[in-house]
C-alpha cells in the first residue's frame, strides 16, 4: 500500500536552515532557557498550586449574602464606621429595588406584547402590582438626584411622614 509521501513528494524548502558555525551558544536560545527557569515554571508551578487549592474548597461568589446593619437612623453621630455601612446597606437595598422594579416591568411589558388588543383586561392584575413597586419605589428614591445617598433618603422620609401627621392632624380638628 502506497504510503503518502510515496504519491505525493515533498518540495523542496527554500528557508534556509540557520547552522551556528561558531562554538558560542546560541543567545537567543539561551535568553528563552532562562526566562522559562527562572519566571515561566516558577509563577505556572505557583498557578497550578493556587488551582488545585481552590479546586478543594470551592466557593461560588456570586450569592453572596450580606449582613444587615443597622441603618442611619440607628447610628451614633460620631460612629463613621456605622454611618459608612448603613451607607453600603442603602446603595444594596437601592440597586435591589431597581432590579425589583425592573422585573416588574417586563412581567408587564411581556403581558401586553402577549395580550395585544386584549391587554387591559387580561393585565390588570400585573398592572397593579406593577403601579404598587413603582409608587414605593417612587416614594423612596425620587427626588433623591444622582448623588442620592442613605442620609437624603432618611430625611425624605422624615419629612413624608411629618407631612402625613401634619395631614392626619388637620383631618381631625376639621
Amino acid at each position: 500500500m502506497p504510503v503518502d509521501k510515496d504519491v505525493y513528494p515533498e518540495s523542496e524548502t527554500k528557508t534556509p536552515v540557520r547552522v551556528n558555525k561558531s562554538g558560542l551558544p546560541d543567545v537567543a536560545d539561551l535568553l528563552f532557557k532562562v526566562f522559562y527557569h527562572a519566571v515561566d515554571r516558577p509563577v505556572t508551578f505557583f498557578h497550578d498550586w493556587m488551582e488545585r487549592q481552590r479546586a478543594k474548597r470551592k466557593s461560588y461568589y456570586y450569592h453572596r449574602v450580606f449582613q444587615r446593619v443597622p441603618d442611619l437612623s440607628q447610628c451614633l453621630e460620631d460612629d463613621l464606621m456605622c454611618q459608612y455601612e448603613a451607607e453600603m446597606q442603602w446603595r444594596r437595598d437601592f440597586k435591589v429595588d431597581c432590579e425589583i422594579k425592573k422585573i416588574f416591568q417586563g412581567r408587564y411589558t411581556a403581558c401586553l406584547r402577549r395580550e395585544g388588543e386584549n391587554a387591559t383586561y387580561n393585565c390588570a392584575q400585573v398592572k397593579e402590582q406593577y403601579a404598587q413597586v413603582s409608587r414605593g419605589f417612587k416614594s423612596r428614591y425620587e427626588y433623591l438626584g444622582a448623588n442620592g445617598n442613605a442620609r437624603k433618603c432618611l430625611m425624605k422620609q422624615k419629612e413624608r411622614m411629618i407631612e402625613e401627621r401634619m395631614a392626619a392632624a388637620d383631618g381631625q380638628t376639621e
